[in-house]
């Protein structure tokens, strides 16, 4: 028998043979690189992920200690504004709470009170009265024997959307008002709000913009007022003969909302802010959200600020 002669490897079948390696050994390189990005954008969004729990946790005990402290002084004791300090979880955490009754209510606000707030913010006075319009038009529900005439208006502006005809849900639907600048909007949304339910405004805590908008006041009637309020008698009648004319949409009543702004600066040097709506409630349910916003940087720093400042706890 013939023995069978060993096979020999051409140059070209090792060439062949090399270069498949190479190919394998490419691929194994890159997806041990695309993994090695995966890794990494995963544990980036974890950490975001875990940073975003901690602000959320910080801004949840921030209400939490606010509602305390609006509690223990009782309903005839109980502040209208304050600010405090803590620190918790490697952060540093400023917290400050006014009432909601320092707003204008986009809800219940009369005509002149609307218009002037626009007027102040920069709109001409014959715009700022039709935007007043337009608002109180967004909330009026329809009457069953007058004529559709708000939602004519957005369709002749080829709007997709009619008014709401019903109370606003947020006050960022201010933005959907037919003629409304966005830049106004955008000025207005500090000094507005859909919680408080009153028609006039605690000037003890407002924002020198929204005492500016009461209906008499005047530029020297707002600068000696805000001159004497820290220390006007906290009654109605001190307040009455202060502001004088202005008066008619004035109160110093006290109501259950509140807004807290809780600005969380952690070790590491992020910061994040974000601001919270609280109704107060009873024994049972001591309070509930009615709005919650984070990053709220931007109108944190255009918000009222307060007149005084607050204790470290």
């Amino acid at each position: 028998m013939m023995r069978k002669l060993p096979r020999v490897t051409t140059t070209s079948e090792q060439g062949f043979v090399l270069v498949a390696v190479l190919w394998i050994l490419a691929a194994l390189s890159a997806l041990a690189m695309i993994f090695a990005v995966y890794l990494s954008n995963s544990a980036q969004a974890l950490a975001v992920s875990d940073a975003g729990l901690k602000a959320e946790a910080v801004v949840s005990a921030s209400v939490e200690l606010t509602v305390y402290q609006l509690s223990l002084a009782g309903d005839k004791a109980r502040p209208m504004e304050g600010a405090f300090h803590y620190r918790l979880d490697n952060a540093d955490i400023d917290v400050s709470f006014v009432s909601e009754a320092a707003r204008i209510d986009l809800n219940v606000a009369p005509k002149e009170l609307l218009a002037n707030l626009f007027a102040g913010l920069g709109a001409s006075p014959e715009d700022a009265g039709q935007y007043a319009d337009r608002i109180i038009g967004w909330r009026t529900p329809p009457k069953a024997d007058a004529a559709e005439d708000e939602v004519s208006l957005y369709r002749a502006a080829g709007l997709a959307y009619s008014p709401r005809q019903a109370p606003f849900a947020h006050v960022n639907e201010l933005a959907l008002v037919l003629g409304l600048p966005p830049a106004l909007v955008d000025r207005a949304l500090p000094f507005v709000t859909v919680f408080s339910g009153s028609p006039k405004i605690n000037v003890l805590v407002a924002a020198p913009e929204v005492i500016a908008a009461l209906p008499g006041m005047t530029p020297s009637g707002l600068k000696e007022f805000l001159k004497e309020r820290p220390a006007l008698p906290k009654d109605m009648p001190a307040i009455a003969t202060a502001l004088g004319p202005a008066q008619a949409n004035a109160t110093i009543e006290k109501n259950d909302f509140f807004r807290v702004l809780t600005t969380v600066k952690f070790d590491n040097g992020r910061r994040t802010a974000s601001e919270v709506v609280i109704g107060l409630g009873g024994e049972e349910d001591p309070y509930r959200v009615l709005s919650w916003q984070d990053e709220v940087e931007a109108a944190a720093s255009r918000a009222p600020k307060l007149s005084e400042g607050g204790d470290d706890l």
